[in-house]
């Protein structure tokens, strides 16, 4: 599953889902705006930053995992020291890392990379223990449930998007979304098949 472009668009679509992972109030949502920026340097890119519009807010750093990575907390450091010289923010920050489930963490951490956990620098969400909340939350729970589960958890979001969601444009924008996830869940089917 191609998960970088589909968290981005859910990212996107649902401003306040970030600060409901880190179980903040979505209130705590007001005055970010969601990017993806590219570093230069060694090519690569974030897979999203929450950037406030107060120099009183943190920016948060969106880093989503799928897969192990035994180097993944060096090279979010890296990126974040990197983006850190080159834009020279104001704000301070926190990374937010969004693993699929527990076992794809890295197993064991330096003194560096656990005293950055420890002080809540780095804060780490596992998608298959989070408990169901919004839409957006319903969507993360669609891509790491397991194949049998899915038909359920559309029929309920679907639900929930037609009874919850008034504007068209905004229901239309969560049901392709919908369908991108399960065009990426279910590559090995047709878009008639799903």
């Amino acid at each position: 599953m191609h998960t970088d472009t589909i968290f981005y668009q859910i990212f996107l679509t649902f401003h306040t889902l970030l600060f409901e992972l880190l179980g903040q109030p979505p209130e705590n949502a007001a005055g970010y705006q969601f990017t993806s920026v590219e570093v230069k340097e060694k090519a690569f890119r974030f897979d999203g930053i929450f950037m406030p519009n107060s120099e009183e807010k943190p920016i948060y750093f969106v880093e989503v995992q799928f897969q192990n990575k035994p180097e993944f907390y060096w090279e979010l450091i890296t990126e974040i020291n990197i983006y850190l010289n080159q834009y020279k923010p104001e704000q301070d920050w926190q990374a937010v890392a969004l693993f699929a489930k527990r076992s794809l963490d890295v197993e064991k951490l330096t003194n560096y990379q656990q005293e950055l956990v420890n002080s809540g620098r780095i804060k780490r969400i596992y998608l298959d223990e989070i408990a169901s909340g919004s839409i957006g939350m319903g969507l993360i729970e669609l891509i790491v449930s397991k194949e049998n589960q899915s038909q359920e958890l559309v029929k309920n979001l679907m639900t929930r998007t037609k009874t919850e969601v008034s504007n068209d444009s905004e229901r239309q924008g969560i049901i392709e979304l919908l369908e991108s996830v399960l065009m990426s869940k279910f590559s090995q089917l047709s878009r008639q098949e799903i």
